[in-house]
Formats: structure tokens, sequence, C-alpha cells
């Protein structure tokens, strides 16, 4: 089992100088616009019909040049070109493809890139680790991807997946498990399913770390976690679109951000950069050489800190998410989107829906709120197949379906409200 302290670096890119580390964003960032633009038609399109050329983008101060792409807007784009909206070059060549909710179809950029890899590796997690990998390998990046970023630091891996909270225990108990990667309350949810089997989590277990990633890790739980099962935890932060953007170190104090990707801290309203400190959209570009996404925007918001951090990382930290720009949410680890919602409602006559997103025993709770006469097919229709439905396109199962009167929902209420605290 590794231990806590942290004695060497994943490379030696954690450890380069203000002015090193500048060089080499840019000097990358520039490999990355010349390419883009010869080889993908929509980077192309974009600075053409700007009226942009690709030497006055040369440093990340100059990314303010080209817009801000949300994810609802990639949907779009990838609808309107497919599969990469243009992203990519033609005749790429590639290893896998995965999908995420909307849909959007994402090229995976490579097995040498150490994508997680140094967020395990700050976290902890070494060889002679036996790790429960629990994310889904199926379609989706994050199981797969999680994988190559634990052998990569030389963990072996458990890749149980989103299989039941009895069927988790016993790979625990059977295999040994030291660590364990996956969301903060599917963990909490396995600790209780053993307890409800008799057993002492910490007692009867070797599980003592936990990578935590999809959803935030509540301070509370946090105490609860370190403090009554001895698991040291950390947490990373990532999106399908771009991977791996920045995770923990020892201190606990900020995500140090990836060397693999720009992050800018911007104005949700106008793209342009923010002063470090200040609170904007997270908004990133990941340096790679076939999937050419500048300026992707998360959605989250945060700020920067610029200040040293005693583990010896130089790169700059994100301190936590503060809320989210625009309706999208992440439930369970996967995000629900107003465009998502519509094309529930068009499969069911264009009934006026709402999610409603509570927190429950550390766990999130989705209500789903639909106006729908007393009687009648399409009633029986949606008792039947709603919940089938929204998941085959939202990916997240419905804890409850409120089948309410027609006109309660006011006209211009939202789509989606997250109705949950951080605390």
């Amino acid at each position: 089992m590794a231990t806590k302290k942290e004695s060497r670096f994943f490379d030696e890119k954690e450890r380069l100088g203000v002015r090193q580390r500048e060089r080499y964003y840019n000097t990358n960032l520039y490999a990355m616009i010349c390419m883009g633009y010869r080889k993908a038609p929509r980077v192309r399109k974009i600075f053409d019909e700007r009226g942009i050329r690709r030497s006055e983008v040369k440093t990340v101060k100059d990314l303010e040049k080209l817009p801000v792409i949300s994810r609802e807007e990639l949907v779009r784009l990838e609808k309107e070109d497919p599969p990469f909206g243009g992203f990519s070059p033609p005749d790429i060549k590639i290893d896998r493809i995965f999908t995420s909710p909307g849909p959007v179809y994402e090229p995976h950029l490579s097995e040498k890139d150490p994508i997680w890899a140094r967020g395990y590796f700050a976290a902890g997690f070494r060889k002679g680790d036996i790790v429960l990998n629990t994310f889904s390998y199926h379609m989706v990046a994050a199981g797969l991807t999680f994988h190559g970023g634990l052998r990569r630091v030389g963990a072996t891996v458990i890749p149980s997946g989103a299989s039941s909270t009895e069927n988790q225990v016993q790979l625990i108990r059977d295999l040994g498990a030291t660590a364990y990667t996956g969301t903060p309350s599917f963990l909490m949810a396995i600790i209780k399913k053993a307890e409800e089997m008799g057993y002492r989590f910490r007692e009867d277990f070797r599980l003592r770390r936990a990578s935590f990633v999809a959803e935030p890790l509540q301070p509370s739980l946090r105490e609860k976690f370190e403090k009554e099962y001895g698991i040291d935890t950390y947490q990373m932060y990532g999106a399908t679109e771009v991977g791996d953007i920045a995770y923990e170190c020892s201190n606990k104090n900020g995500w140090h951000i990836c060397e693999e990707v720009i992050v800018e801290i911007v104005d949700p309203t106008t793209g342009q950069q923010v002063e470090p400190g200040q609170l904007g959209e997270v908004v990133v570009t990941r340096l790679n050489r076939i999937f050419f996404l500048f300026r992707f925007g998360t959605g989250d918001l945060s700020r920067i800190e610029v200040s040293r951090c005693p583990c010896g990382r130089t790169s700059y930290r994100l301190m936590g998410i503060s809320g989210r720009v625009g309706e999208a949410v992440k439930v369970r680890g996967m995000f629900i989107a107003p465009s998502q919602l519509n094309l529930v409602s068009s499969k069911f006559e264009g009934v006026r829906l709402q999610a409603l997103v509570d927190r429950i025993d550390y766990k999130d709770f989705l209500t789903l709120r639909v106006e729908v006469e007393s009687e009648g097919p399409l009633r029986q229709r949606i008792e039947g197949e709603f919940e089938k439905v929204f998941k085959e396109i939202c990916t997240v199962k419905i804890d409850k379906l409120e089948l309410i009167e027609k006109g309660t929902l006011q006209e211009k209420e939202p789509l989606i409200v997250d109705r949950r605290t951080w605390k």
C-alpha cells in the first residue's frame, strides 16, 4: 500500500518554472493551432469567419480571440458535421470513440497521454495498490481512461464498473482491494451495504485510499470517510470532452492544473480572461494532435490560485467549483442538459416536464415532474415507458416520477432545478 508521503513527482513537467511553463504552453498551443487550421475544417472555418490569422494566436492570452464552445454548442456542431463537428481531420486514425449524453462523440486521444495518471500519482496510488474502479466501461470514457491512469502509476485494477453494491463489497473482500475510484456517494453506498451485511468496514477491509471524480465531495462526507473509516480521500476534476483538468495533492488545498491542458478562467458573458483570484467559467484547451477543440466551456465556475503549493508542484490551482453557468447540471456523475429534456419531451407529444435534483443521505436524488391528463393513452404511455426513455437519452435513472396536472408548471420555470447544498 502506498504511503501518504510523496517523495517524488510523476515527471519533471510538474516542477517547471514560471517562464518555462509559459513557454511550454505557448509553444504547444501554437503547434496545435497550426495543425488544427491545416487539418480540421471547423477550426479553419472559425478562424476564417473571424478574419483571424494563425500567427495571431500564439499565446494563452491570444485565445481570447477565439469563441468559447459550450457543451450545448458542441452537441449542435457534431450533429451538423458528424461525428466530431469538424474538429478532427476527416481521415483521422484513432484507437477508440467514446460517447457522452447529448450525444457528444469523443475520439480517444492517446495511450501515451498520461490521462488521469497525475491525479492518481498525487493521491499516492502506486504499484502494489489494488484499486476498485467503479466507473462504467461501456461507451463512456470514464472506465477505460481511469483504468489507463491507474495502470500508468503501476496499480492493479479491478474493473468492477457500475455493478451492484453487494458485488462491490464481495470484490473488496475477496480481492483485498486497497483503494477505490468512483463517486463519493457510491463509496458510501458500498460501505452501508457492507455494514448491512454484518461487516465492520474499517476493521474487516483493507481499503484505505480513495480518489473521487464526477461528483463534488462534501466536506462533511470527507470527514466521515477519513475519521470513521480511515480512508484518505482525494479529488480529481475533469470533463469527458477534454479529459483530466486538475487534481488534489496531499495538501488538499486546491486542485493542481494538469500539464496537458490550458485552463482559462473567463467572464461567462464576454469570454475574456479574468484576473487570478476572480470567479469565472473554467474554459479548457487540451493540448493534442487529433481533436482540435479550442476553448471548451465546462460551465463550471471557479477561480485560480497562483501561489506555490508546499508539495513542490509549480502549476496553478483551481480552488474548487463554486457553481454552474447556465442550466445543465451533473447528477450522479452525468450531465443533464435542457436539450436532453426537450428530446425526452418530444417522445411524448411534447409534454411539459421539469427535473428536480436533491441531495439525500449523501446521494443525488432525481425527481421528474411531468404534466399529463389524469387519464388517457398518453398517461398510460408515460407510466409505462417514460423512465426507460429518459434513461436511454440522459443515461441517468429517475428516482421519482411525479405526474402532475396540466398547467402546474409556470411558463418561465426552468427545466432543471438544482436544490442541492454542499455543506
